[in-house]
């Protein structure tokens, strides 16, 4: 992970804790019922432990003097070993279905989270981080509502052990609370140094994960590039650190489990010395003899707590990484609905948007009008992507309003917004199990196969669909499709689901010119009408449109028509140059199109930034 990187989730660490703790305990709600009986079956094997060793001298006091009721207490003696066996069993196989259904929460509550956020905040994390988040990570932190039961419960033996020996032997007993201090600070040691050496292990794991994934994605232009070697180097550059943060794990547990096995001995040693003492005085017998250093092997259990405590650490630490997910912001949503037959009139109010600090998007107040087909165009950082996000709501803007048929696009509820606005990117991910569903695929019902068809056709699609194997049930892993094909796809699935609201956010980019032209000819004539926003790098686009907003430095430099833009600004036009158009000038101007323009905002429609804008350029602005 970069430095950046380190300090940002160094500043986000008190938040991700505090979200941590708080996802740990609703999830432990979530499997209460199993958590307690955990709890309960631990707590009732670590009585029987405690009572077998008084049940165990007793009998042998009972045998030694040939009582009577010695059979019926070796019989007692069984009972409660058999017992604690069983207890032991029952809270192994709860342990397990509290661990899986926890970690089912943590990982549900992850990806939902993740779900809902914009996805600007979501490529916050890379896709190997996000993975290792919601799987290893996981999996880790689910163990903590059974391990902290677990850890609870080990303290029982050893303090109801301690307590035991004072009952049978008071100097017995202070033989043994000799080393009790040692056994505290030991344990207080563990407990911080494992917390500490865990996270840091998991955030370097984090980053090799991320690196990963970057690579596979990237197999291609690795292997065109002939760099795998020097890849490698990459992904596993932080890999002697890791080994480094390993080693200092397993070093604080191994010096624990170390001090510990030096300890204990020492402990049990003093027990029995001082209680074979009190019994040539005279003072305890055989049985309360044999249950001292029973109660004293119980009371330096430190092992048990110590792996309790560890599991904890490591629980925690781990749920850090998962909450990293639960602290995304959510994009939210009203419950208004859009007003029925409105025309997808678009509205942008004071729009400003900033990004890791910087505006990329400068208090935008435009209207589009409903119907129109909207080229938006610009140098690429203009601001052109972050236009169509806001546009569509796949973002929030952090200053303004976007209004769609007058109603705040915030106040719209989740499924309208996505029944009447549709995107179709650059790079589409296509989901679903065949070709037909990946074209179906969105909110609402699934659309019927003639619907599915008619979108592919709009799209150019209908042919190469057919010539697969098994046309629109091919599946998908199975379909051999080229970049084009699948930008086609995309724009099939975006014209199955058409709203009276379309974003294209480059969505042609791939395709030639004569598919793009054709494209662009069905979307007018063969999908449902409405408003059109096309992130255009063509000129075809901006020509066929009804209006152009061009962009500059995330500012509206100016809206009208395309053939007034490209008649009076040069700069205009040396957009399309640099995009590498630079015979665009021969376009036909009856194509450039003579629709409505923008029309007045309840603030100034932005006006040109540049001094050089032309008077057509600036009338359209207003």
């Amino acid at each position: 992970m970069s430095p950046p990187d380190e300090a940002a989730d160094g500043a986000r660490a008190p938040d991700a804790a505090r979200e941590a703790d708080r996802a740990l305990v609703a999830a432990a709600r979530h499997s209460g019922g199993r958590t307690a009986a955990v709890l309960g079956c631990a707590l009732a094997a670590a009585a029987a432990a405690l009572a077998e060793p008084a049940v165990l001298g007793h009998t042998l006091d009972l045998l030694l003097r040939r009582d009577p009721a010695g059979p019926a207490w070796t019989l007692l003696c069984a009972a409660v070993i058999a017992a604690e066996v069983a207890l032991d069993a029952a809270a192994a196989r709860l342990t397990g279905d509290v661990d899986g259904r926890t970690t089912a929460r943590l990982r549900r509550l992850g990806l939902a989270r993740l779900l809902r956020t914009a996805p600007h905040h979501a490529a916050r994390h890379a896709p190997g981080e996000t993975a290792a988040r919601l799987t290893a990570h996981a999996t880790e932190a689910g163990k903590v509502p059974a391990a902290a039961a677990h850890a609870v419960t080990a303290l029982l033996p050893p303090l109801g052990a301690v307590v035991a020996l004072l009952l049978i032997d008071l100097w017995t007993a202070l033989a043994f609370l000799v080393g009790v201090p040692l056994l505290v600070l030991l344990l207080r040691t563990f407990s911080r140094d494992t917390l500490t050496s865990v996270a840091r292990y998991q955030q370097v794991q984090l980053a090799t994960a991320g690196r990963l994934v970057e690579a596979l994605a990237g197999a291609r232009t690795i292997a065109a590039a002939g760099t795998a070697e020097r890849e490698r180097d990459r992904i596993l550059a932080q890999l002697p650190e890791l080994g480094t943060e390993g080693r200092r794990m397993w070093q604080v547990f191994g010096g624990t489990t170390a001090r510990s096995a030096a300890l204990m001995p020492i402990l049990l040693y003093a027990v029995l010395a001082v209680g074979g003492i009190r019994l040539s005085a005279g003072a305890i017998g055989v049985g309360e003899l044999l249950a001292a250093s029973r109660y004293a092997a119980l009371a330096a259990g430190v092992g048990a707590v110590t792996a309790g405590l560890a599991a904890v650490a490591r629980g925690r630490a781990a749920a850090r990484r998962t909450a990293a997910l639960l602290t995304l912001p959510v994009l939210g949503h009203g419950r208004e609905e859009l007003p029925a037959g409105g025309p997808g009139t678009l509205e942008l109010r004071g729009v400003r948007v900033v990004r890791d600090g910087s505006t990329v998007l400068h208090d935008i107040s435009l209207v589009i009008p409903g119907g129109s087909t909207v080229a938006v165009v610009g140098r690429s950082g203009a601001g052109k992507t972050q236009f169509a996000a806001v546009a569509g709501r796949l973002a929030d803007p952090d200053a303004g309003r976007v209004l769609l048929d007058g109603v705040p696009l915030p106040e719209v509820g989740a499924e309208a917004l996505r029944r009447e606005v549709g995107y179709a990117f650059d790079r589409p991910a296509l989901l679903g199990d065949t070709v037909g569903e990946a074209i179906g695929f969105g909110s609402g019902p699934a659309p019927g196969r003639d619907a599915v068809r008619a979108a592919a056709r709009a799209a150019g699609a209908d042919g190469f669909v057919r010539r697969l194997p098994h046309g629109y049930d091919t599946p998908l892993a199975d379909a051999p499709l080229s970049g084009g094909e699948f930008q086609r796809l995309g724009l099939a699935r975006a014209f199955c689901h058409a709203g009276r609201l379309l974003v294209l956010d480059d969505a042609t980019s791939s395709l030639d010119t004569v598919t793009a032209r054709e494209v662009e000819r069905a979307l007018a004539r063969e999908v449902r009408p409405g408003t059109r926003i096309v992130v255009a790098h063509r000129l075809s686009s901006a020509a066929r449109a009804d209006l152009v907003v061009w962009l500059e430095d995330g500012r509206v430099r100016a809206t009208g028509p395309h053939g007034v833009l490209w008649r009076h600004e040069p700069a205009y036009r040396a957009v399309f140059a640099a995009d590498g158009e630079p015979g665009a000038g021969a376009e036909p101007a009856a194509e450039s199109g003579s629709g409505p323009v923008a029309e007045p905002a309840a603030e100034p429609v932005a006006a040109p930034e540049d001094a050089s804008a032309s008077r057509g350029g600036r009338e359209a602005a207003r």
